[in-house]
This record gives structure tokens, C-alpha cells and sequence, in this order.
């Protein structure tokens, strides 16, 4: 391959290929890797009473390794991060072609070539040492080292200014963490300010009769109403006109942007610890919902999580999934249950989510950690126990007026919705206690 040939590998579509076959192949062994380590952990812990230290190390930097797979069952994120790999080594090889033009070469060949000398230059100077370069491989590191030295662009005067910094029209942003509540729960939309939903909060039971015996009314059937409310949550923020007729950027458009993220952050947030008295109802507050105790004062156990999971009905543990953050999740892969199997099991191999004990997971970093009296797990199926209610979607304000007088624009980001736990049994919640 040449010095300037693309290392881009694409489908038939253009989009760039998956290894599928290769990340499986690491998450596997990485899993086993991972089992062998704790188990060899958990001998020391019952012989010694304590764990190698370099074997702690080594479990925690397996334990990262697989929490790289649990974004990305698909590889849709490798395949992403390869291509944004590719895309800036191309660059790469851009700006030294460049760089080596102006040294002397103009041709599209020429520079090629010469690129090709830099490069293997490069490369055998910090392998063979720079006197056991070939002449023409020192020439060409010694003529791009005097054009730097002839100008340069730290000092504005002798070249600075000539080079100016390239503005790039893109904003480093971190990750906003945004649960993924709405793909759990069940969602409906209203135009009143709230709705009410029918519920059975009682039954009859059937009885025996003789053939010639007396019947009488079987009682205990009874029906109740639960209403969800539509509160309200908004931004506020104010722009001066000069950020808004000189900006590189479209801020209106930044700013909407950045309110949808922080409104999904809120929801999330309510969905698991809201009071449900002017926000959302969350799973952790809710009364009603089924409690298990974890077996161990201040963390999660096997048999804690085993007892949760079979703490519901089972037409709801058809449909169970468990929610918890992340850190908790860390330490589930370390737990075994009574036939001495990890609860936690890759499924990229067999094409399908990771699996707790053999339901599916979601993180909900809302969740509390392990912690004395905390409530790090919980178990259900949320699309019965959950409704969550849409008013408004996000509308967007933008009002010139009432900072006028200071130079700035306000916009006011606004969304009317709501949430409630309307099946409580179809819940249960895991309580670090013995």
C-alpha cells in the first residue's frame, strides 16, 4: 500500500464493514478470562481469607474490558469509532503531503514519492539511528527541519501570522446519560391536563354449591380510578442579540438541542426516585411495589438476586427485566448462583442481549449503588406497572422583549408530561440488608 492509499474497507452500501465474527470471538474470551480470574479469586478468599492484589487488578481490567461490549452488542459503536479512525489518519497523511509540497515538490506523484521517503525516514531513524539513513532519506528530514527553522509559526513575525489556526465548527460535548425509560414503559399522549384509567382493586372468589343448596352473592369485586397528571418542566435561558448575529454557530438550535438532552436527563431521573407531587412518580417511591432484601448488609448477593426475580408473578417475570446502574452491574458479573454458573452471560453470540441471570437489563443511571439500606435493582415488567403520560412535546419560546433593555434574547424551553406507577405488583425492588 502506498503512503497516500486509503485503508478503507466498505460494503457493497459504502457503510463501513463489522466485524461481528472478531468481536464475539473477544467478548467470549474475554468472559472466560473473566470467570477464570474470579474463580481463582474466590479460592484465595476461602483459603487466605484475602485476594492477591495483582489478581484484583487484573479482574478489574477485565471487568473493563467488558463493560466496553454493553453499548454495543451490535458493534454499531466499533464500526463507528473504526471509521472516525480511518478519517483522521487520511488526514494525517493530508497535512504531510502538504507540508512536503511546499518543500520543494508540486506534482501529485512527486509528492507522493517524497512522502514515501519522509515516512520510511521517519520510521529508520528511530529503528537504525539518523547516521544510518541513506542520503536522500537525511536530505529530505534536513530540508523540512530548515524550513521550520527558517520560519516558524510560534513567533508571529517569523511566520505566525501566515499561519492561522483553522476554526473548527464543531462543539466537544461529554455524554449526557439519558435513561432509556420510554422504550420500558407504556406511553400515551393526552389533550386534557390529565387522564384517568379504570383499575380493579378487588376480587369475588368462586365458591361451592351443592345442587339443591342456597347461592349467595359472592362479593369483593371492586374497581378504583387512577389519574396521571401532566406537570410541567421548562429552561430558561438568555442570549445577547450580538452571540446571536455573530455566532458560528445556529445558538437557537444549539440551545433546543441541549433542552431536549436535559428534559430526557429529568425524565429518567423522576422515573426512578420522582415523588409524584408536581413530577413524575418514581419506581423507588411508588407504594405498593414487592421488596426483597438483598442477603448482605450493604451489597447485592446471588440469591438476593435470584429471590427478586421470583418475587413477582410469573405472567410479569414473562416480560421482566431488571434496571440498574452501572456500577452495580459490575459487581453482578462477579456473582454466582447455586450450581456455581455467573448470573451474567454475553449473548452477542447468540445475536441477542446480555443476559441477568437469564432475563434482560437495562442501566438506569438514576439508580442508587450498593450502599447499606439503598436500592440498587430492580425487576419487573415495566411496560405493565409503568404509563407514562404526554401533554406538550417540547415547544420553544423565543422572546425579544424582556431582555430587551439588556441587549438579550430569552428562550424559554417548556414540556408538560408525567409518570406513575399503575400496577405496583408487577414490581419488585431489591433493599441492601441482610
Amino acid at each position: 500500500m502506498g503512503f497516500h492509499d486509503r485503508i478503507e474497507r466498505k460494503d457493497e452500501s459504502g457503510a463501513p464493514q463489522i466485524d461481528t465474527k472478531k468481536a464475539v470471538t473477544e467478548l467470549m474470551s474475554a468472559f472466560e478470562e473473566f470467570k477464570s480470574s474470579n474463580d481463582e479469586r474466590l479460592t484465595e478468599l476461602s483459603k487466605k481469607g484475602s485476594a492477591d492484589p495483582l489478581l484484583e487488578e487484573k479482574l478489574g481490567k477485565i471487568n473493563t474490558k467488558l463493560d466496553s461490549f454493553e453499548g454495543m452488542n451490535q458493534r454499531i459503536a466499533e464500526a463507528e469509532k473504526k471509521a472516525k479512525a480511518i478519517e483522521d489518519l487520511n488526514g494525517r497523511f493530508d497535512q504531510i503531503e502538504t507540508m512536503l509540497r511546499r518543500t520543494g515538490g508540486t506534482s501529485q506523484e512527486e509528492a507522493k514519492a517524497r512522502a514515501g521517503i519522509y515516512a520510511r525516514a521517519v520510521v529508520d531513524a528511530h529503528t537504525l539511528g539518523v547516521p544510518n539513513l541513506s542520503e536522500e532519506q537525511r536530505k529530505t528530514l534536513t530540508d523540512i527541519q530548515a524550513e521550520y527553522k527558517a520560519l516558524n509559526v510560534t513567533t508571529d513575525a517569523q511566520g505566525g501570522y501566515l499561519a492561522p489556526v483553522e476554526y473548527v465548527r464543531e462543539i466537544i460535548k461529554g455524554v449526557t446519560e439519558i435513561s432509556p425509560v420510554r422504550g420500558l414503559v407504556r406511553v400515551r399522549s393526552t389533550s386534557s391536563k390529565s387522564i384517568e384509567i379504570p383499575k380493579r382493586t378487588g376480587q369475588f372468589s368462586a365458591q361451592r354449591v351443592t345442587e339443591a343448596g342456597a347461592r349467595t352473592e359472592t362479593t369483593g369485586l371492586t374497581y378504583g380510578m387512577v389519574e396521571i397528571a401532566a406537570p410541567e418542566m421548562y429552561a430558561l435561558i438568555d442570549i445577547t442579540n450580538q452571540m446571536l448575529e455573530d455566532s458560528a454557530f445556529d445558538i437557537a438550535a444549539e440551545v433546543q438541542a441541549e433542552a431536549v438532552d436535559q428534559f430526557a436527563v429529568l425524565e429518567g431521573n423522576e422515573f426512578v426516585t420522582g415523588t409524584g407531587s408536581g413530577q413524575m412518580e418514581g419506581i423507588l417511591t411508588a407504594v405498593g411495589t414487592g421488596s426483597v432484601n438483598s442477603g448482605a448488609t450493604a451489597t447485592i448477593t446471588a440469591d438476593g438476586i435470584i429471590k427478586l426475580k421470583y418475587s413477582v408473578k410469573s405472567a410479569y417475570a414473562a416480560n421482566g427485566t431488571f434496571g440498574l446502574n452501572r456500577t452495580t452491574l459490575r459487581s453482578a458479573r462477579l456473582l454466582k448462583d447455586a450450581n456455581n454458573q455467573y448470573l451474567w452471560q454475553p449473548g452477542l453470540a447468540q445475536g441477542r442481549p446480555n443476559t441477568l441471570d437469564g432475563d434482560p437489563y437495562v442501566e438506569l443511571s438514576a439508580m442508587p449503588s450498593e450502599g447499606a439500606g439503598l436500592k440498587p435493582i430492580a425487576y419487573g415488567d415495566m411496560r405493565r406497572a409503568y404509563t407514562l403520560l404526554d401533554r406538550i412535546s417540547m415547544e420553544m419560546l423565543r422572546d425579544p422583549y424582556t431582555q430587551a433593555t439588556a441587549g438579550a434574547v430569552r428562550f424559554i424551553m417548556r414540556k408538560r408530561m408525567g409518570g406513575k406507577v399503575v400496577l405496583p405488583e408487577a414490581l419488585s425492588i431489591m433493599t441492601c440488608a441482610a
